[in-house]
Order: structure tokens, then sequence, then C-alpha cells
């Protein structure tokens, strides 16, 4: 079951990926993997390496104005690097249905807290803007979420539990 988050406020844009689920049927997914580099997202039952099956790939992400590098602080306009959880989700925020990663974690906090600055956070998985129309916006133009395209978002809200790993990769 998906818990939703209380009211909040929430800044980032939604692009998507070229391959459209659209009615595909997906399972329940255990693990997520980005790489930023390739813009794919892999949606994987069980984990890789472990005897996981890739299900299907996600491609033409979209990031923030700045994409390459760790998100290290609010601002930087960066999508974060490493290995969090989808923790929970919103379908009434700016964009096409949210799915929240769980950046920062307690070392992202640490590094931006030892150079006086706010790791930022509400990092989601999320849609094109509402109100937006067909298609996605042009470019990278989030504040480092991972943008997908409306259909890509209504199918991961359907297949994601609360829990699910997301690595992202450089």
């Amino acid at each position: 079951m998906r818990r939703l988050a209380p009211i909040l406020l929430f800044w980032a844009l939604v692009p998507a990926a070229a391959e459209a689920p659209g009615s595909l049927p997906l399972p329940v997914l255990d693990f997520l993997r980005v790489t930023k580099s390739a813009r794919t997202l892999e949606l994987w039952q069980g984990e890789p390496g472990k005897g996981g099956r890739l299900v299907h790939v996600i491609e033409g992400l979209q990031f923030g104005d700045s994409p390459q590098g760790h998100k290290r602080f609010e601002g930087d306009e960066r999508t974060p690097e490493g290995r969090y959880v989808i923790d929970w989700g919103n379908p009434n925020l700016r964009y096409h249905l949210s799915l929240h990663i769980s950046y920062p974690n307690a070392a992202d906090r640490a590094y931006a807290r030892a150079r006086g600055r706010s790791p930022g956070g509400m990092i989601m998985l999320h849609g094109q803007p509402n109100g937006w129309g067909e298609g996605r916006v042009p470019g990278d133009w989030t504040d480092g979420c991972i943008a997908l395209s409306n259909a890509e978002i209504e199918a991961l809200w359907e297949a994601v539990p609360d829990g699910t790993p997301i690595e992202i990769r450089p």
C-alpha cells in the first residue's frame, strides 16, 4: 500500500522516457536502476546479480540543468547518485504523480553540514507538469528530479511499492 506524503511544496519538473510502457502490464517491481549517462531506468523483479530479472527499460530520462555528478547541495540542480529507496508517493503535486526518493541519507547530510550547506531534498521520479499537454518539456529541466512521461510514471505508480530500492549510477 502506498503511503502518501503530507501536503508538501515541490519544485522539480518531469519529463520522460522514449519508450513509454503505456499499457504495458508491469509486475510488482523489486528494484530500480537509473544510469544517468545512458538516461535509462531499468525495472527489475528481484535484484540484479542476485537472480533478478530485467522486466523493462525506460529510455530518455530527463534530469536537472546540471545532470553530471552527485547531488551535494540544495540548488545545485543535480540528481543524487547512490542507493536509496522509494519511500512514499504523492498524486497531488505540481507534476503528474510523484514517487519520492529517500535522498538525502546520513552521509549526504553530513557532507553538506560539514560545509555549512543544506543537502536539499524532495528528489522524485515524476511525470510532466500538470497542465503541460502532450509530450515532454524539452531538455533537462528539473531541479534534480528524474522526469518521465505521464504514461511511464502511471505504470510505475502501480508497480513500485514503498520501500523499493533505487540505485542511481553516473
